[in-house]
């Protein structure tokens, strides 16, 4: 399936946004982990988070977590100290993710963890059992999800785990928010420098209601930027967040979009842009990147980004997918080092029909989604993927104004 997107003239609407996918992540862990019976309220729809659930109210040994990259980071850790004999699995990508550094770090503190397929990757066979903990040293410029699954399970173990971050810390606010969330659960954490102390504790039951998704506002941000006339209330969304992608705010002001808090979320409406070079380092908010790559583009911002490493073992390598895609828009891309997208105004002929391929990735639909509103003859293929995270885009799309048209793909 395949959509070609018609854009309304002018845009104004008011949007509920999904609960936060990374949020609702980690609370279904943590609830699990202190024995909870409370209802979790606003919960994520998204299928990172489905799966997740699945895995908890399931009767197998046996955990497919598709394309999932949270699910079975976190599932490893938690699974590796719950008795059983546990089998986790993914998507063909999944299995191209590397998972080793989560693995090794699993086994120095006296988990039972092998490999199905390839070393260093899932899928992963794992006996469950009560941990020993202890001091590790674990890379963090991988992923911070492998940071925060230690974490989570650190006040579980015999001694408790003292976590020595190496190499520089990857989005960093991921980590801070596991923290936080931890605290909330009754934790107490030590986190000095590089070095992150947890002792074996218990964790506290409370009922908790998550806050709506930064990540997901950060399209309707450049929806805004992109029309001629925009006003957008997001409903959910709060001014002291736990996310990191709450920063939104300041890098889009650049690009023209004005944000006013309510009582019950936020109001985006247009403002100047602040025209010149766009320079960012995306370390903390990594799931930005593609949104700001294609409205730089179409507002003709040549932009400098770097911190962008993690975004090659993402659900695709995502530096490439956007060079390849905003490539068919006319916009020449280059990843000059590892980690750095640059566009220095270069352009090239547009394809005749423009297809923007998904590379089965939410953050590339809807990243790309806004280009409808400049280039008429557009279409999405595999719209499908956003249910990943934001599974209502499509309809809150067409509640906005704008038209559908469903295909084949091309």
């Amino acid at each position: 399936m395949a959509y070609k997107i018609y854009p309304p003239e002018v845009l104004y609407n008011t949007i509920t946004l999904p609960g936060s996918k990374s949020i609702s992540n980690r609370v279904l862990i943590l609830n699990a982990l202190s024995i909870s019976n409370y209802e979790i309220k606003n919960l994520s729809v998204s299928e990172d988070t489905s799966v997740i659930k699945e895995a908890f109210a399931s009767n197998t040994n046996q955990f497919d977590v598709r394309g999932a990259g949270t699910a079975m980071r976190f599932l490893t850790a938690f699974l590796s100290c719950v008795e059983g004999e546990w089998i986790l699995k993914g998507s063909e990508r999944m299995h191209e993710r590397p998972i080793h550094p989560l693995v090794d770090t699993l086994i120095t503190i006296g988990a039972q963890v092998e490999y199905l397929g390839n070393k260093g990757y899932p899928p992963l066979k794992i006996k469950g059992r009560k941990l020993n903990g202890g001091e590790v040293y674990i890379t963090a410029n991988v992923s911070s999800q492998f940071v925060s699954a230690l974490m989570m399970i650190a006040p579980v173990t015999k001694f408790g785990l003292t976590l020595h971050l190496e190499h520089e810390v990857i989005s960093r606010p991921y980590i801070h928010l596991t923290q936080k969330m931890m605290e909330d659960y009754g934790v107490k954490i030590k986190w000095e420098g590089k070095t992150i102390k947890i002792n074996s504790q218990p964790y506290t039951a409370i009922p908790y209601e998550v806050e709506a998704d930064w990540s997901a506002a950060s399209y309707w941000y450049s929806m805004v930027a992109l029309m001629p006339k925009a006003e957008i209330k997001l409903a959910g969304l709060k001014k002291e967040s736990l996310q990191g992608d709450a920063n939104i705010i300041n890098l889009f002001a650049d690009l023209g979009v004005f944000t006013n808090f309510v009582e019950d979320g936020i109001v985006l409406t247009k403002k100047n842009i602040v025209r010149g070079k766009f320079f960012h380092n995306f370390i903390n908010e990594p799931d930005l990147a593609q949104t700001f790559a294609v409205a730089c583009c179409l507002l003709n911002i040549p932009f400098f980004f770097s911190g962008l490493q993690t975004l090659k073992i993402k659900e695709t390598d995502r530096i490439v997918a956007l060079i390849n895609e905003l490539n068919k828009l006319g916009y020449v891309l280059r990843e000059t080092e590892n980690g750095i997208l640059e566009w220095d105004g270069e352009r090239c002929l547009t394809d005749e029909t423009i297809v923007i391929d998904t590379y089965d990735d939410h953050r590339m639909a809807m990243a790309f989604a806004p280009a409808s509103i400049v280039f008429k003859n557009m279409y999405i293929n595999h719209p499908e993927v956003v249910a990943k995270s934001y599974p209502s885009f499509w309809d809150d799309l067409q509640q906005s104004g704008f038209k559908l048209n469903e295909t084949e793909n091309f």
